[in-house]
């Protein structure tokens, strides 16, 4: 019989539900943890925890998770909520760690695009400078050092735009007749909500398999692409006639960030561009 592998998803919301099911589906041992464990599906064990509380959950694990993935979100959007939810949050759980004398596996750190401050359209990986200007990366790229600080097997996956159902916002502005500048174009990178689960679970389990992880992967689609043509396309999906024209409101920076470390594991993104993700969104 093989092994059944247990995964605790930490901070389990959305992109945690999705990742925790599939690998459900899969055979694994999945527990959520966040505070309000009703929002959790049925194939998740539910573990009630707060990440602002120093002391470990009662009902936390009595043996180490096989692996551990962080997936925390801000529920406060400045930077002391920012800094509680993933540096000071994510230091509770090394604690919880410690007290209970466990040492999982590997630890995935969920972190973001926004740590790059490119903002020419330049390619970036992997390797690219980090110096983000604002406190949201700042605060993310000091808790993924704190993460592969941790003395924990850690990787971080830092995602790009998360688009999918129930999240409709571009859709929405074209639908209004915003429009994005052509010149000098505003390059724009997403990731399709069940695309990032599924390049989580491909980490998950190219680890358990005995591949040699890296500390970092980028979490995009195949397509970064102007953002003026993102919004043309759906103004053309959705039909909408002449409107007075808006400039879309969008925070500076312009990048292209490459999946190619990803691809190269094994993972496939089943939306591998804006026209698949947001046509099954429309239809």
């Amino acid at each position: 019989m093989s092994e059944c592998l247990s995964l605790l998803i930490v901070g389990c919301g959305d992109i945690g539900c999705r990742l925790g099911e599939r690998l459900a589906d899969a055979g694994w041992h999945v527990s959520g943890l966040r505070r309000n464990v009703a929002a959790l599906p049925p194939t998740l064990q539910a573990i009630a925890g707060d990440l602002g509380d120093s002391q470990c959950p009662a009902q936390w694990p009595d043996a180490a998770p096989d692996y551990l993935v962080y997936a925390a979100a801000a529920s406060q959007h400045d930077e002391a909520g920012y800094r509680a939810a993933y540096v000071d949050g994510l230091g509770h759980l090394l604690g919880w760690l410690k007290q209970r004398g466990q040492r999982p596996r590997r630890l995935l750190f969920v972190s973001s695009t926004g740590v790059y401050a490119q903002h020419d359209g330049e390619w970036v990986d992997e390797r690219s400078p980090t110096q983000p200007s604002g406190y949201t990366g700042q605060v993310m790229l000091e808790a993924e050092r704190l993460a592969l600080a941790s003395g924990h097997p850690s990787s971080v996956v830092r995602l790009a735009g998360l688009y999918g159902p129930g999240s409709r916002w571009l859709i929405e502005q074209a639908r209004q007749g915003y429009r994005a500048n052509r010149e000098p174009p505003l390059y724009a990178n997403r990731i399709h909500r069940d695309d990032a689960a599924s390049l989580l679970a491909t980490l998950l389990q190219a680890d358990a398999r005995g591949q040699a992880l890296d500390d970092c992967y980028l979490g995009v689609d195949d397509t970064p692409a102007p953002l003026h043509e993102v919004i043309d396309w759906l103004r053309g999906r959705l039909q909408v006639g002449d409107v007075p024209n808006q400039p879309l409101s969008r925070r500076a920076g312009s990048k292209r960030c490459s999946n190619a470390r990803a691809v190269a594991l094994g993972w496939r993104p089943a939306y591998p561009s804006y026209r698949e993700g947001y046509a099954a969104m429309l239809d």
